[in-house]
């Protein structure tokens, strides 16, 4: 099985490098047959590198702790579907899992019609499998997960794929197991939409790429892309907030973002992606922001692949990152190459790459989505310095340095204020040309009511100016947004009669991209609350009580009931803690914080007890405990309105899912189009 999994990644990258070639010949020499045998050599890949992950998935079911992967990730004790995840729960079954999706979505925009945009199929083909040939490389030559242990006739243990003279096999009896942190149930997809988010950015990174190379300067390039950005910015969104929520169920912090530099890593082709989305419609509408569109892909590509550099390479100390590996200088000298290599194309092709328009106003849609894509720019540069300052100290001074979170908090608050305030005005502005006195006569009403509501929040008692200005933020934000979908539902319903549902419907569904960003912008608002809450109204207190002791934190007691320590089928050795919670002198619940110790990987995970409402989270970790009558130390969070921002993900989700999702009228449109062409071939 080994032999065949290994076997198959290396026709795999012997097919990837035989497509690169044939893509480069094919366009330099315009041979058809060459461009198509390219074309198929990137279909083979998919399958190839399948057989191999099946190859891989088969050895840690079967438990063949003979291979040095299958060891380190697995366990007898492991359910079934931990060793199947177990295949990226580890550097090199990550990497191969990496290259099973770039293939996937390389092999799947080959299956397109190129009928109209063939000068950009070699291209695209090239830069795909540029990508998947270097991580096949990575696999084959530096981290290969199917070696295996062989003993030494001299009694020494070797690792190798293939036995060495006089090498006998040496099968471990039990395997190390997977890190119990990667055991949640979040880390069963944690991973695989951020993969998936990573890779799919590769496709539009390779059309842009495309256009440059055949001085294809119009939006044609962004148009074949647009739902494959979408796609990828749903993966990285949708894997960004699964990453949250499992830092918040296990890493025991009581918060969901440390501001750790591999969540940051991950977080950055997000900025760079998010803002490359708002930009390309500029370039759609107005015929604006051509070079933008061109730099802001090249480096989200680049922040891709120094994402995936970080946590593999184990330059930065992070609880996501795999150990210290090879592979690091191979990344950093990859990112380099294409990095310049990009640029120097984009530098190439500058001068084709002017604006077809001009900005005549500085309140136009457009000149606030260049401030917008500017504040995005300047998160990602606060990020960015945060992440590498770090490496950059140690190697002038020799000393590891490390950067908190209040230097990311102090930053980037008033960055992502500024994003939001400009959540609540763009959408108001106007296409081409817009004023004070227009902006102003569209946004009185939910800047009156906005302000209403922070009035009534400091009658409420809440005086902190930071929190009144965040929620003034928020409010109005949200007024905006719903006040839009009014003002669009009572014109549909006067035009058409449709009752408000109906029209609120067929609107959202004649333009899917417009009403899927409200909804997006909605879920962005709810998700600050929850930001809100948590950052400015977290309260924290820690203590050792006896069996019957109790600690207070604001409006809550928790009373200390008793401990129980067991070990369990499945390996683990259990500490589980009961406790009742009262809110007030209201019973609300009993509560079993715990930290469960798993014999195979010689590792803890500490699982908190948390009475949640839409209202705050009572977050209940149990710290330290010697024996019941020495007392057992408990940390206690107080969390008002956490859930709001995983309610807010929810939204964001669905926003972006409707934004994705085709335009109703759009198939139609072209059957119309296409019947029209028809009658004018048959007219005499």
């Amino acid at each position: 099985m080994a032999e065949i999994g290994f076997g198959a990644l290396i026709v795999a990258f012997v097919v990837s490098i035989y497509g690169i070639v044939a893509g480069i010949y094919g366009a330099r020499r315009h041979a058809e047959p060459w461009l198509e045998s390219g074309r198929r050599a990137m279909l083979l890949t998919w399958p190839l590198i399948t057989l191999a992950v099946l190859c891989l998935v088969a050895l840690l079911v079967g438990g063949h702790y003979e291979v040095q992967y299958v060891y380190n990730v697995t366990s007898s004790f492991m359910p079934l579907y931990l060793k199947v995840t177990a295949l990226w729960g580890g550097q090199a079954g990550s990497l191969v899992f990496w290259s099973w999706l770039m293939a996937a979505f390389a092999s799947a925009v080959t299956l397109r019609k190129w009928d109209r945009d063939r000068e950009f199929l070699p291209w695209v083909i090239v830069v795909t499998l540029v990508t998947l040939a270097f991580f096949l490389g990575l696999v084959i030559f530096v981290e290969n997960p199917f070696v295996r242990f062989w003993q030494m006739p001299d009694g020494r243990q070797a690792v190798a794929m293939f036995a060495p003279r006089g090498a006998l096999p040496l099968v471990p009896m039990e395997g190390r197991g997977l890190n119990p942190l990667l055991r949640h149930p979040g880390m069963i997809l944690h991973p695989p939409m951020l993969y998936l988010g990573f890779v799919s950015f590769v496709i539009p990174y390779a059309f842009g790429i495309a256009a440059l190379v055949t001085g294809r300067t119009d939006d044609r390039w962004i148009r074949i892309t647009r739902r494959w950005t979408l796609v990828a910015w749903l993966f990285l969104s949708l894997g960004l907030i699964l990453g949250s929520r499992w830092a918040y169920d296990v890493l025991g912090w009581g918060g969901y973002w440390g501001w750790d530099p591999v969540e940051i890593a991950a977080f950055m082709p997000w900025l760079s992606g998010t803002a490359f989305l708002h930009s390309v419609m500029i370039q759609e509408k107005r015929g604006l922001f051509k070079r933008w569109n061109m730099i802001l892909i090249i480096l989200t590509y680049a922040l891709v692949i120094f994402g995936t550099f970080l946590t593999r390479s184990g330059v930065l100390s992070s609880v996501h990152a795999f150990a210290q590996s090879a592979i690091g200088p191979l990344f950093f000298g990859f990112i380099a190459i294409t990095f310049l290599g990009s640029l120097g194309l984009l530098l190439y092709r500058w001068n084709d790459l002017r604006s077809e328009g001009v900005m005549t106003s500085l309140l136009s849609r457009e000149a606030l989505f260049l401030l917008n894509n500017l504040l995005f720019m300047g998160v990602l540069v606060v990020c960015f310095w945060g992440v590498i300052y770090p490496l950059i100290s140690e190697i002038i001074t020799g000393q590891k340095v490390t950067v908190g979170p209040s230097y990311y908090e102090r930053s980037t608050g008033p960055l992502f204020a500024a994003l939001l305030l400009l959540m609540g005005i763009a959408p108001l502005s106007a296409w081409g040309h817009s004023t004070l006195k227009t902006l102003g006569r569209a946004l009185w009403k939910p800047l009156v009511a906005s302000v209403v509501i922070v009035v009534g929040l400091w009658v409420g008692g809440i005086r902190a100016w930071s929190a009144l200005l965040a929620f003034w933020l928020v409010a109005l934000v949200s007024l905006v947004t719903l006040y839009e979908y009014y003002r669009a539902v009572v014109a549909r319903h006067r035009r058409t009669g449709e009752n408000y549902l109906r029209a609120l419907w067929n609107l959202a569904g004649r333009n899917r991209r417009r009403y899927g960003g409200y909804i997006i912008h909605l879920g962005v608002v709810l998700m600050a609350l929850g930001i809100i809450g948590i950052e400015l109204f977290q309260t924290e207190t820690q203590g050792t009580v006896q069996p019957g002791g109790s600690l207070r934190l604001g409006n809550y007691t928790m009373l200390f009931q008793r401990l129980d320590v067991f070990d369990t089928q499945d390996g683990r050795n259990v500490a589980r803690a009961v406790v009742s919670v009262f809110k007030g002198d209201r019973y609300v619940g009993e509560l079993h914080p715990r930290r469960d110790f798993f014999y195979d990987s010689q590792q803890t995970m500490t699982i908190p007890g948390v009475r949640s409402t839409m209202e705050d989270d009572f977050y209940v970790l149990l710290v330290d405990w010697q024996s019941s009558a020495q007392g057992i130390t408990f940390k206690v969070y107080h969390n008002p309105l956490v859930n709001w921002l995983w309610v807010g993900g929810l939204v964001f989700i669905l926003g972006t899912l409707v934004a994705a999702w085709p335009d109703r009228e759009a198939e139609p449109t072209r059957a119309r189009a296409t019947q029209s062409l028809a009658a004018q071939r048959v007219r005499p």
